[in-house]
């Protein structure tokens, strides 16, 4: 049986990142099915660290330490018309890495995970190529161009664009592309061409259940003895949409809040805070905590999980994170999609500051129909979003049968 080259524009170790819980469940349901050879990049010293992790998943790898400037990145773009995305991940390391071991190796799939790496795939190589957009990137820079200001909104703009050139550009070059939903694969689908959409599926998100589970977070509250209720918002927090996820709440939710629970305090954990999330501790009732070793003990002692996102692409694993948790979430319309749970039962949707605001309330003074939320919402990730089912059509995605690894 013939090897697979895997792609991936970030180490899949640790899994403690949306992108990053991606890929390493697919990297280890790829190994399963055939060798791997992966070349991927590391951004931080911690990633650095995780290279033994990845060669025990495969076969040969290289781990590029990424580091070039953005500015160099947006320079690059400028001169050779590309996006920003590519140029910030292109690297002649990788390019030649790549070229050598699909000579010497029997390679005849390329999986790529993320756009970026689709820059990678040879344009004479004729095996099976798969590529996993996770979501549709040239959207996402629609959209900050929309919601965004001069000149910074015109930078978007052309990254969109270009982007999205970019995008299908892969589609046609692919076999099968894959989205992290039906509704972004449905998104896609509509700015292709129909020969290229029709390669299009989507490949959703799991959770790993058995770690995200409130029984086996058994470590202390974090928030012992502190006034209460608490809610909490998990992510990376130097990724815009989280940062305008919390600033809502701080600006428009969390007053409002205050008013019924004079002592509601917000927790936003997550690694690397900007600046403008860090200036958020001077609000009443708001805590930055950064990054913390286990997200779990937070989630768990949490009254309730609010994630209010305007701009949301595919699934949000901290809403399943959460749900797996058995606690009660609330969230806007974007940061649901994707998630086939039902408003009311499994967790709560409110499409504007008023409704987030009136819903938390009532989940807050309501501990019993709170509880009933959570359970319900941990059933719901049991039965419908675990890994395993999850991944189950990658095999045929390959055209591979899965092989018996001891």
């Amino acid at each position: 049986m013939s090897d697979i080259l895997f792609l991936s524009h970030r180490i899949p170790f640790p899994p403690d990142r949306g992108d990053k819980i991606r890929s390493h469940h697919l990297l280890k349901a790829l190994a399963h099915i055939a060798p791997v050879h992966a070349a991927t990049f590391g951004e931080t010293a911690a990633d650095m660290a995780e290279e033994s992790a990845l060669e025990g998943v495969a076969k040969s790898h290289l781990l590029i330490q990424r580091d070039k400037a953005l500015p160099i990145a947006g320079i690059e773009a400028l001169l050779t018309g590309k996006p920003v995305s590519l140029t910030a991940f292109d690297d002649v390391r990788l390019r030649e890495w790549v070229g050598r071991t699909l000579a010497e190796q029997p390679i005849r799939t390329i999986v790529v995970f993320s756009g970026q790496m689709g820059q990678y795939v040879p344009d004479d190589f004729d095996g099976r190529v798969v590529i996993d957009l996770c979501d549709v990137d040239s959207a996402k820079f629609d959209a900050y161009a929309e919601e965004g200001r001069l000149p910074r909104s015109l930078i978007d703009r052309r990254e969109g664009r270009i982007l999205a050139a970019e995008e299908a550009r892969l589609a046609d070059r692919s076999n099968e592309v894959l989205l992290v939903s039906e509704a972004e694969a449905e998104l896609f689908r509509s700015r292709l061409p129909d020969g290229s959409a029709r390669k299009v599926s989507a490949l959703r998100n799991g959770i790993d259940a058995h770690f995200f589970d409130p029984e086996g977070a058994t470590s202390p509250s974090p928030f012992a003895g502190g006034a209460g209720p608490h809610l909490v918002f998990t992510g990376q927090m130097d990724y815009p949409p989280n940062v305008s996820a919390v600033q809502r709440v701080a600006a428009s939710l969390l007053p409002s809040i205050r008013q019924e629970f004079p002592d509601a305090q917000f927790h936003i954990v997550g690694r690397a805070p900007i600046d403008k999330v860090m200036r958020l501790n001077a609000v009443a009732g708001v805590k930055v905590w950064g990054e913390v070793p286990d997200v779990r003990p937070f989630i768990r002692a949490a009254d309730a999980i609010l994630a209010p996102l305007t701009i949301a692409r595919g699934i949000q694993n901290k809403v399943l994170e959460a749900m797996a948790m058995a606690r009660p979430v609330i969230v806007s319309p974007e940061a649901a999609t994707g998630i086939d749970a039902t408003d009311g039962i499994h967790f709560a949707v409110g499409d504007s500051d008023d409704a987030l605001v009136k819903l938390t309330i009532a989940t807050l003074s309501d501990g019993e129909a709170a509880k009933a939320m959570g359970v319900a919402a941990r059933r719901y990730v049991l039965q419908n979003q675990s890994w395993e089912a999850m991944l189950a059509p990658l095999p045929a995605l390959l055209g591979r049968e899965p092989r018996h690894v001891a």
